[in-house]
């Protein structure tokens, strides 16, 4: 288990991925996360998307992992209550809600620091909170189309879909939102820690996955919003979906077992040592520029790729990787999704993840992606069920049994 933040509190008031993300990745590090949620109702991620159980879906699964839940109805004065006896044991809030919605219910930024005055509270949504759009609530696609990353086309019936075709971009793949936003604001509120250490105080962090999804596409948006005031270069990185014949050295080929491998011997120095595996030594002085990289195919001869593609076609992924390993040549198995169960690195690096849950059972979902020496990663806490904690953290803050019973019969949990 990873231990790096095993002294760190963190309460969360989160429904959906956003700030359910900024939880997840704080309790993965080891934090100690409770995940407060409405009583009777919860997260609505548990119900949304494919069921291992009920009230269990995938989503919830994986983004509520290492979370103990209590359920608080934080609209009544003694949900309130015991929301500030939580708080004061706390390092971090996370708050995944909309807008203004903690600070409606009294427990915003201004109304938790006269309680705490260092917390660091991380609001974590979709278009945060500074700007016009503060207040509008976001799903997930919103944020990748108000950040320039969704494609459309209007179709012959007048209707508009999203179109999966060549574009200006460098940088192929899908952006999620909701799960960047969520990774930028933790970023920052474990860099708040260090502050917080050095100065005493707290702070309040606006992660929007909107502008988290603009960040990751930052390559791309600065080409692009500078080339009025470039010169435009002749050694371009491919764009996505550019035909293979003008990046020759950098292009996805068939194998001989029918699967994909990308080639990106784009250097020289790695280009010589693909001719010598191939036994092509002619092909050596295939090199466009002078620089020491070549993206593009910049001559006249457009068979490069026809020439390549059955020299490709003759050994399997597997036989190719070892090439690569062995001879020191950029190239990449290109998996599908449900490929990567079977990537030999990928299970290697136990970022496929293998566990038992409780309720639901067998369950493959992601590890963490930048392991720590000495401290393999595992899941302490399977996402739980609603309330499945409440009496347990109640009982931490002193409550007795007979108190608890009374907070049951009231609705305040």
């Amino acid at each position: 288990m990873i231990d790096l933040l095993r002294n760190v509190r963190v309460l969360e008031c989160a429904v959906l991925p956003t700030g359910d993300q900024a939880g997840r990745l704080l309790g993965d590090l080891g934090a100690q996360v409770i995940k407060v949620e409405q009583p009777g109702i919860g997260d609505y991620i548990r119900d949304l998307g494919d069921m291992m159980a009920p009230r269990h879906s995938t989503t919830h699964m994986l983004i509520n992992r290492h979370k103990r839940s209590i359920t608080l109805n934080l609209r009544s004065d003694a949900g309130r209550e015991v929301f500030y006896r939580i708080l004061p044991t706390i390092d971090i809030f996370v708050d995944g809600f909309a807008s203004d919605a903690c600070e409606r219910l009294g427990v915003g930024y201004e109304a938790q620091r006269k309680v705490k005055p260092d917390i660091i509270y991380c609001q974590a949504n979709g278009f945060g909170t500074r700007g016009p759009y503060g207040k509008i609530p976001v799903h997930g696609y919103m944020m990748g189309a108000t950040a320039g990353s969704t494609q459309l086309k209007v179709r012959e019936d007048g209707l508009v879909q999203e179109a999966v075709e060549p574009s200006e971009l460098n940088f192929p793949g899908y952006v999620d939102g909701p799960l960047m936003g969520g990774l930028f604001g933790v970023f920052t509120a474990v860099a708040a820690l260090n502050y917080r250490n050095a100065t005493g105080k707290g702070v309040y962090i606006d992660s929007s996955g909107t502008d988290a999804t603009l960040a990751v596409q930052s390559l791309d948006a600065s080409s692009l919003w500078n080339l009025a005031r470039t010169d435009r270069g002749v050694n371009l990185p491919p764009t996505v979906g550019q035909d293979p014949l003008e990046r020759p050295k950098y292009a996805f080929y068939l194998t001989k077992d029918d699967k994909y491998v990308l080639l990106a011997a784009i250097e020289h120095k790695f280009w010589d040592n693909f001719c010598d595996v191939i036994e092509r030594p002619d092909l050596r002085e295939m090199k466009y520029l002078d620089s020491p990289v070549d993206f593009r195919n910049q001559s006249g001869d457009k068979n490069l790729a026809h020439t390549l593609r059955p020299i490709m076609a003759s050994r399997t992924l597997a036989e190719w990787m070892d090439v690569a390993e062995k001879y020191d040549i950029p190239m990449s198995p290109a998996n599908t999704v449900q490929g990567t169960l079977d990537d030999p690195h990928l299970r290697a690096r136990e970022i496929i993840h293998e566990s038992v849950h409780p309720v639901a059972g067998a369950f493959t979902t992601v590890g963490w992606p930048a392991p720590v020496a000495d401290q393999p990663f595992d899941v302490e806490h399977h996402a739980p069920t609603l309330g499945q904690h409440t009496d347990e953290i109640l009982g931490e803050l002193g409550y007795s049994a007979e108190a608890i019973q009374q907070l049951r019969d009231q609705g305040t949990v």
